[in-house]
């Protein structure tokens, strides 16, 4: 017999990524089904990577339904990260294949939906739903900047993810920004003006000699 819970389909979502200074901002959606317990779900930043690796793969298996988004490099320059987020956040929510009777947003900023929205803060510590959608939105994003790393490797991006770590900084030094660099982030934008007074210093030299 179906309950009122199984006909009231909550979603939870949550992003991964707006700290980095490369990448991405990822987002997911998750529809948990109450007949399918999902054991030791939590906020991804405090499961290891194989812990959330394996949660990934029993969300994508046991939730009623699930979708993950992303906000492009390209739109995080545009919009800035928050809106950016935002943005990747309603994509995952549309990427459902029926629309949610309420979305549980972890924070206190929510994308604009057509449905009902909460947001909660540390959300993703207190609802199921919301750290499926961590887990989702995180490893989702860590795969791809795995994908990005074979392209540029020099970087780092294996390690760090495009987070501002000490030896992200020193790459940023030594070879400058990429294509994938979030070039409205202060730290990248520095690094951007760096080596282009270099660059343009080196050209004049060129031209001298």
């Amino acid at each position: 017999m179906e309950c009122e819970s199984d006909r009231f389909l909550t979603c939870g979502v949550d992003e991964a990524g707006r700290g980095p200074l490369a990448g991405p901002v990822f987002a997911a959606c998750v529809v948990l089904d109450n007949k399918q317990e999902i054991s030791g779900l939590a906020d991804s930043k405090k499961l290891s990577e194989k812990k959330r690796t394996e949660l990934a793969i029993e969300i994508k298996q046991r939730a009623k339904a699930w979708a993950i988004a992303f906000a492009s490099v390209a739109e995080i320059d545009a919009l800035n990260i928050l809106q950016a987020s935002l943005l990747a956040m309603k994509r995952a929510v549309e990427g459902l294949p029926f629309a949610p009777h309420l979305a549980l947003i972890d924070g206190n900023q929510s994308p604009q939906l057509t449905c009902p929205v909460q947001t909660i803060i540390h959300g993703d510590s207190l609802i199921d739903s919301i750290s499926a959608a961590s887990i989702l939105a995180k490893t989702a994003r860590d795969s791809e900047m795995m994908r990005l790393h074979q392209l540029f490797p020099c970087y780092g991006f294996d390690r760090h993810k495009g987070y501002p770590t000490q030896s992200h900084f020193l790459t940023l030094q030594q070879y400058g920004p990429c294509e994938i660099h979030r070039k409205s982030f202060k730290p990248v934008k520095a690094y951007c003006v760096e080596h282009s007074e270099k660059s343009s210093r080196r050209t004049k030299l060129d031209g001298f000699y």
